[in-house]
């Protein structure tokens, strides 16, 4: 019997796109499409509806909820309705419905709970990427590893996904970013999960769409955000439930890090004052606490990489307490 595969593609500006989006939907795959019209002022979903195709199901949202909240709205219809597999892909055309049987594969299959598209698994697939998104994936990629944990994933931010509705429906979506930090955020709740996560090639596709996204005023935020998904990550994962070796590298790695930096600094600040070297033995305290530190702390990474969620979820609870 064939799976029931639904496909949430949030609208918001997208009106010139959404058809051709839709027209290259695999139906041989995909049961059923949930376009979200996220309070569109050009009218995306209107846009949606003038195909007149039974299988397209357009949602209208009152008031602008973002990328993020318009996708929830989605992924709640798909799991109501009792989809097998739920998608989400973007209406701005850069990705390509045709991969959706690719994307879909790892979570029938059982190796994965969560799959997404990768821009940067192949050399090919940078060649049309404009050079400030490359840099700028680059870097919130390295960010997202530590913030969520994933270390064995690419292009973070990547909004073609596929996932199991058992492991979705245990996660609390009401607490999951409502705007560009969605995916990133979805990620740092997968991991709490202990959910399986790969990563599926795919090529962008870059053409006149005008993105609505603007670094300069979400930089300050995604920075916060990060910092505070990997602090939450760390407590529950090494302090509430679970305490090992690598918590205790952790404390006490970063506690005699911080101390030899400060008592370093102090003195080298007396001593400056003075005129004056600073004895041997005073060095040595302010630099062995300082490499200790920072072999300890590589040490906790080198567990925290290792530690990346390698057991399919068939079922499980405790998440929507994060």
């Amino acid at each position: 019997m064939r799976p029931k595969v639904a496909v949430v593609i949030p609208a918001f500006h997208v009106s010139q796109k959404i058809v051709e989006v839709l027209s290259k939907v695999p139906w041989t795959a995909v049961s059923r499409v949930y376009v979200v019209d996220d309070a569109c002022p050009e009218g995306s979903g209107r846009a949606a509806q003038s195909l007149g195709d039974p299988r397209v199901e357009v949602l209208f949202i009152d008031k602008n909820r973002g990328v993020g909240g318009a996708t929830k709205a989605g992924f709640r219809k798909a799991l109501a309705e009792g989809a097998d597999i739920i998608v989400k892909c973007d209406g701005d055309g850069q990705m390509d419905p045709g991969l959706i049987p690719d994307l879909i594969a790892p979570v029938l299959n059982g190796t994965a709970d969560y799959a997404k598209g990768n821009r940067f698994f192949e050399i090919r697939f940078l060649e049309r990427m404009p050079m400030i998104r490359l840099i700028g994936n680059s870097v919130l990629s390295f960010l997202s590893k530590l913030s969520t944990g994933y270390w064995n994933i690419m292009d973070p931010t990547n909004g073609f996904v596929a996932i199991r509705p058992a492991v979705l429906a245990r996660l609390p979506l009401d607490k999951i970013d409502d705007r560009y930090f969605f995916e990133t955020d979805l990620l740092f709740r997968l991991n709490i999960a202990r959910a399986v996560v790969v990563d599926v090639p795919m090529e962008a596709v870059y053409g006149d769409e005008i993105s609505n996204l603007r670094i300069s005023r979400i930089l300050f935020d995604f920075a916060l955000k990060h910092v505070r998904c990997f602090f939450k990550r760390i407590f529950y994962s090494y302090f509430l439930r679970d305490f090992s070796i690598a918590s205790l590298e952790l404390v006490f790695g970063t506690g005699l890090f911080v101390f030899g930096l400060g008592y370093g600094a102090y003195y080298w600040h007396y001593y400056s004052v003075l005129g004056a070297l600073a004895p041997t033995g005073t060095v040595m305290v302010a630099t062995l606490p300082v490499l200790l530190g920072f072999q300890l702390v590589l040490s906790f990474l080198n567990y925290d990489i290792r530690n990346v969620p390698t057991r399919v979820q068939g079922g499980f609870s405790g998440t929507r307490d994060q």
